[in-house]
């Protein structure tokens, strides 16, 4: 087959048309090289997505921490608190600490 019958075949003649190859130099282009690129755009929407993910969490994380301050808008709730989390104690007052067995962590064997 010799380079006359190769350009006389349709699909080489429609590849080899001006405005065909136009348009694939354009969509190659606009998928891979330009700076609003599809691979561009895919990155961003990722960073979008992981934002509003963040975004959610925090929120959930404010909500918490408004119902913790409404409680603790209670006297006898905070004292409840700042006896359970820092063993605070009125004045003459003896605090025993007692754990149980399971409640203790171990320490790794090295």
């Amino acid at each position: 087959m010799n380079f006359k019958e190769f350009k006389q075949k349709k699909w080489v003649r429609f590849i080899s048309n001006k405005y065909v190859l136009i348009l694939v130099l354009f969509i190659v282009w606009m998928i891979f090289f330009d700076a609003n690129s599809y691979l561009i755009h895919h990155e961003l929407d990722s960073d979008i997505n992981a934002l509003e993910d963040n975004a959610e969490f925090y929120q959930k994380e404010i909500d918490q921490d408004k119902s913790f301050i409404k409680k603790m808008e209670d006297s006898g709730e905070m004292e409840k608190f700042a006896r359970e989390k820092y063993y605070l104690k009125k004045e003459n007052e003896d605090i025993y600490i007692i754990e149980n067995e399971d409640s203790i962590k171990k320490e790794e064997k090295r």
